[in-house]
């Protein structure tokens, strides 16, 4: 597979990896956009929020990667707030095809984005 999160996850690239589980693994943004950013990775490939297909296994992901965004802000001191993203699509500006998350914060951000 020549998927750059794959082979982030397998090893093979390597990463400033701030959390990893059986699931998920989260890593600091190589061009971050704020003080804090990190992308949190399922470890199973997805191409996009397109490619899920509403299975149990697809909910169960999400529900388990969504439910870590709060642990992974605490570990990264996010207590004034944070921004979750997940870019999608060539219009959304997905530029890795995996499905992940962007978290970012310790600065204001700005509204609207893009």
């Amino acid at each position: 597979m020549d998927c750059i999160f794959c082979k982030i996850i397998a090893g093979e690239i390597p990463a400033d990896v701030v959390y990893e589980d059986d699931q998920i693994l989260v890593f600091r943004d190589l061009a971050p956009q704020a003080p804090a950013h990190v992308l949190i990775v399922p470890k199973r490939h997805i191409a996009s929020l397109d490619a899920l297909d509403g299975s149990s296994e697809d909910r169960e992901l999400l529900g388990y990667l969504m439910g870590k965004v709060r642990e992974i802000a605490g570990q990264l001191e996010l207590s004034e707030g944070y921004r979750l993203v997940c870019n999608c699509g060539e219009y959304g500006q997905q530029t890795v095809q995996h499905l992940h998350f962007h978290l970012l914060g310790k600065r204001q951000m700005a509204w609207p984005p893009g």
